[in-house]
């Protein structure tokens, strides 16, 4: 269940959530619900099967769980397995409704052992596996007819975009003591202006504290992801609806970024 990228090179998204957990608030656990409430336009889950592909910190698979889903949580890196157990262990011991599993979604044998679902779930995570199209390609045959799929992927900013490729396999490439050295220039670079604009509005961190009750993320840890996070793949907005739209998709609600940094947020129906 290798993926196409040398794991040297890969950043350790396990390690960084984990030091997210430490800090987890439950006021960030309800962040989560409500996120997943309003793209899904959904008041609860209950009698829905929800597919969590990466699971990362668990957050999101916690978030569907308290909201009824069946969850199935999966992911590659063993330490973000880790932490998806963890959360279940301390909200929902021995719950027959919630499995967790290490997995690749690069690897089909292993994906047909799965059912389909009435949710597909995947925030972040595709753009990271070292082959976005193979993955998004395997999505299909996981989504029930008449599901939906809700997927985050990162905006294509052409030029900028292959600049932060070169800053983020530079930064796997450092010793870890070293990596610094491209956290922080990265963190005044994207926070500094926002910072000062704050200042000058006499509401000093207002946009940092509001962050970090978007999808119930710490920005600190949100930053470190994206300084490191590598494989690092894009797409516009319209290469993604297109996409689907030749798999029998309709796109039902969309979250742009603009023309900015961050992920574009679909979520599609399969017709």
């Amino acid at each position: 269940m290798k993926m196409q990228t040398d794991d040297h090179e890969r950043f350790q998204f396990g390690k960084n959530w984990t030091r997210f957990l430490s800090s987890l608030k439950d006021d960030q656990i309800v962040e989560a619900e409500n996120s997943l409430k309003q793209m899904l336009e959904a008041e609860d889950l209950s009698a829905k099967t929800f597919l969590d592909i990466g699971s990362g910190s668990g957050l999101s698979s916690l978030a569907a769980r308290r909201l009824g889903a069946e969850v199935h949580s999966f992911d590659y890196d063993p330490e973000s397995v880790e932490c998806t157990q963890y959360l279940k262990q301390k909200f929902f011991p021995n719950d027959p409704n919630w499995v967790i599993q290490q997995g690749s979604v690069l690897d089909p044998a292993w994906l047909s052992s799965l059912k389909q679902f009435d949710i597909v779930y995947s925030w972040g995570v595709l753009h990271h596996t070292g082959a976005m199209w193979q993955a998004l390609e395997y999505l299909d045959p996981l989504v029930v007819r008449g599901g939906r799929l809700f997927i985050a992927i990162y905006n294509d900013q052409g030029m900028v975009s292959d600049f932060w490729r070169v800053i983020k396999r530079l930064y796997n490439r450092l010793p870890r003591g070293s990596r610094f050295i491209l956290t922080w220039p990265a963190l005044i670079c994207l926070w500094g202006p926002r910072t000062v604009k704050d200042l000058l509005r006499g509401k000093p961190f207002s946009t940092w504290r509001g962050y970090a009750r978007s999808r119930g993320m710490s920005p600190w840890h949100d930053l470190v992801d994206w300084v490191g996070g590598y494989p690092f793949e894009v797409a516009s907005r319209e290469t993604i609806i297109n996409f689907y739209g030749q798999r029998g998709y309709k796109l039902e609600k969309l979250n742009s970024c603009g023309r900015g940094l961050g992920c574009n947020q679909f979520v599609f129906r399969k017709i």
